[in-house]
Parts: C-alpha cells; sequence; structure tokens
C-alpha cells in the first residue's frame, strides 16, 4: 500500500506479471485522430480479470461520447512507467499508482497538478474520503485522484481460536497477547502453528498511537508508539518462540494469493492483512471459517479503536501527456460512481467515496463489511506521501527486519532510521 513495501507485496499479488512493454503504447500520447475524435493512452498497472474491468469501462466510456478515443494498454512494469514520464514527450495519456508515490512524483515535476482542472469544472470533491485524499496532496496542490483505497484489519480464524478457548476476536492488545499465546502450538521445540505471523508494525503503530511523520512532514520513527508496537511483537513472538524458529517456520509458507497461503491452511491463526483477502478467500478457501475485527488496541486506550492504516491506488496525468484535456475528462468518468464500484468490486479493493461504502455491491464477497466500516473511522491513518517517503520506508523496513530477528531493540532499530533520516533530501 504510501504502503509499507510488505502491503505493497501483498497488493501486487493481485497484479500478474508479464503484461505488455510500455514500449507497446506507440505513439498513444501523441494524440492520434481517428476522425474527429481525439485518441488518448490508459496504460494501467493490471493484468488479468483487474484488466479485463478496466477494459469493460474503457469500452463503456468509448461508447458514451463521441469526442474521446480511450485504448488502454496493460503494463505492470512501474519502472518503465516512471522512465516514459521522464522523458520530453509522453507515450500515455493517463495512467495509475500508488498514493505513496505522488509526492516524489510531484516534487520531480513528471505528473500534473490537476487543480486547474477541477476548478475549471468545478469538480466536486467532497465525497472522497477525507484521509484519501491527504495522499494526493503534494506542496499545497493537488496531483492524483484516488480510484481504491485498501485498509488493514485482523483476521482470525475462528475454529483455531475456538480450539483454544477463545469465542470472540480479542479487542485489546493484552487479550490479543493472550490468543497468540493461546493459539501457537510448538511441538518437540518445532513451532507447527502460530498465533501470529508476519506483521504490519507500520499499521500496528497507529494502533498503539504512535505516528511516522510531524506535523511538518518530519519522519518521527522513535515516537512512543511506534516502538510499543514494535516491543508487542517481539514480547508476544519473537522473544516467547525465538526468531530463529519463527524465521524456520514461516520460510516454508507457500504463495500468498494461492491455496497454500498459511492463513488459508491454518498455519496461522491472525494475521493483520487488506480488504483484498476476501476475494482470495472465497476463491481459495471458501470453506475456511474465518472473521474479520478492528486491530486490537492498548488496555484503557478506547481512544485508539478502530485504528487502521488506508492506502490508495490513484489515477494520474503524466506531465507529458499531449492531450491533458481528454485525460482528465477520461478520469473524472473513472472516478464517477457505477465505474468506481464496477472497478473496486472487482478488485476487491474500497470505494473512496463515502457514499458508495454502504454500498450492497460488495454483498457477495465474505466479511467485506468490515473493511468498508473501518474506512469510515476517525482512526483511519494514513502515511504521508512526501519526496522522501520511498527512503524512510526502506529504512523501516530494514529495521522492522533488524527488529523481527532479535539482532536489534526497538529502541536501537528506530534511533537508526532517525539518523539516517536527517540526511533525507
Amino acid at each position: 500500500m504510501r504502503q509499507t513495501r510488505s502491503m505493497a507485496v501483498r497488493l501486487s499479488a493481485a497484479i500478474a506479471a508479464g503484461a505488455l512493454t510500455l514500449a507497446a503504447c506507440g505513439g498513444g500520447g501523441e494524440g492520434s485522430a481517428e476522425g474527429d475524435k481525439t485518441t488518448i493512452t490508459f496504460s494501467y498497472l493490471w493484468t488479468g480479470k483487474e484488466g479485463e474491468a478496466i477494459e469493460r469501462l474503457i469500452q463503456e466510456f468509448n461508447a458514451s461520447q463521441d469526442e474521446i478515443v480511450v485504448k488502454g494498454v496493460s503494463n505492470p512494469d512501474t519502472q518503465a512507467q516512471l522512465a516514459a514520464m521522464s522523458s520530453a514527450k509522453g507515450t500515455f495519456d493517463i495512467s495509475d499508482n500508488f498514493g505513496s508515490t505522488v509526492g516524489s512524483w510531484a516534487d520531480k515535476g513528471i505528473i500534473e497538478p490537476l487543480d486547474s482542472f477541477i476548478e475549471k469544472d468545478g469538480y466536486d470533491l467532497s465525497d472522497f474520503v477525507p484521509q484519501a485524499m491527504e495522499q494526493m496532496r503534494y506542496d499545497g496542490k493537488i496531483y492524483a485522484l484516488p480510484i481504491a483505497m485498501h485498509s488493514i484489519q485482523l483476521l482470525y480464524n475462528k475454529d483455531l481460536l475456538a480450539e483454544a478457548g477463545i469465542t470472540e476476536p480479542p479487542t485489546t492488545t493484552d487479550e490479543w497477547a493472550e490468543a497468540i499465546k493461546a493459539t501457537t502450538v510448538v511441538d518437540d521445540g518445532k513451532i507447527v502453528q502460530i498465533g501470529w505471523a508476519n506483521p504490519d508494525l507500520t499499521t500496528l503503530a497507529f494502533a498503539f498511537g504512535g505516528r511516522w511523520y510531524d506535523e511538518s512532514g518530519e519522519p518521527t520513527p522513535t515516537e512512543p508508539g511506534n516502538v510499543e508496537a514494535a516491543q508487542f511483537y517481539v514480547d508476544t513472538v519473537a522473544k516467547p518462540y525465538g526468531a530463529e524458529n519463527v524465521q524456520r517456520f514461516t520460510s516454508g509458507f507457500g504463495e500468498y494469493a494461492s491455496p497454500q497461503n498459511p492463513f488459508f491452511q491454518g498455519k496461522v491463526a491472525m494475521v493483520t492483512d487488506g480488504e483484498w483477502m476476501s476475494a482470495f478467500i472465497k476463491q481459495y478457501a471458501p470453506d475456511l471459517n474465518w472473521g474479520v475485527a478492528p486491530i486490537p488496541h492498548p488496555p484503557g486506550r478506547d481512544d485508539l479503536a478502530g485504528t487502521t492504516q488506508l492506502s490508495t491506488s490513484t489515477l494520474f496525468i503524466p506531465r507529458n501527456s499531449q492531450n491533458k484535456e481528454a485525460a482528465w475528462e477520461f478520469m473524472k468518468f473513472m472516478l464517477s460512481k457505477e465505474p468506481m464500484l464496477e472497478f473496486t468490486h472487482t478488485l476487491a479493493n474500497l470505494p473512496t467515496r463515502t457514499s458508495l461504502l454502504d454500498s450492497d455491491r460488495y454483498d457477495d464477497l465474505p466479511n467485506f463489511d468490515a473493511w468498508l466500516q473501518a474506512a469510515k473511522s476517525e482512526n483511519a491513518k494514513v502515511l504521508a506521501s512526501l519526496p522522501t517517503t520511498a527512503e524512510y520506508v526502506a529504512d523501516l523496513e530494514t529495521a522492522f527486519d533488524s527488529i523481527t530477528r532479535l539482532k536489534a531493540t526497538p529502541e536501537q532499530a528506530l534511533a537508526e532510521v532517525a539518523r539516517q533520516a536527517k540526511n533525507y533530501g
């Protein structure tokens, strides 16, 4: 998801590799004309059924008016995407990425600010989830708009919790610690079932009252809540069962987007993960008895109830597009209610319009409503999208790896990130 690298990996599991290269866009950015129509190219990251949904929407847009023809190109190569946007003349006119890239790309001057289009059309932004819009802005301007968003919740295996005598999911971190212990099984010194694995410490820090940036945009890795969140994993998993034992157990996990996912296999009792898991479980583990709950908060901190991290998938116009006005018209179509519903339902992602969060279109996705409702929480947090976000996230991932392997304490590892952050651009 910005999202941490771990969230990005999870999201990218829905984007199959090996589509057309960006060069295959040809001269789409030239704005070739078909009769009196302007032709634009939409280079999108999605493939498979997600790409098919995009193509259906492109066909719908093309049939709805007689001035613009959109041609879609499936291309999950983000490096090629970036290279094309950095050239003098663009090869596409509109594209997508994650909200975590907005600040960096805006700072590089390779994506077009949308404020003039928004003002000219009186385009109403009030229906968009406010937190989703946070990642769209940089230096006082709007550089992208969110077509989908993603939220992290606690998923739990009801049968494994019941076998441990637990009838309800944990609501506080004390209850969670007890549930992790009760659902972890060690046989002859080896872990055969674990209560919680592959922690998302960025999101967990929010649930402990932490933050990763201050109001001025400066990194705050050593905030008490950040340290406490990492220490929670150390105290409940890494130390009690041994970092090497945990690593040995998790290294045998099957592919994430497959029936071999360890949560689907009953090897992990609880995970923190995103809304796309609803579609994955429906496809790969339809008989799994599972539930979704808010991420537990520390006891006595009811003000932190319902904390989650939101990240976004965005649409943007590259600065070197030759057809910005036409691209804007297509962007508005994609962000309107029906196309957004079709797109997010197909991908099992969350809509970014508040008016769609109670839609019954998602009723066929098991437990999906838990994520929809979480997006309404006042405690839904986002990681700022700034020019240094990618570097910061990479340093945090290194720190988290040291923490989970017990190579450094949370205080030591996050203090090192704070030291590194002083040298960011």
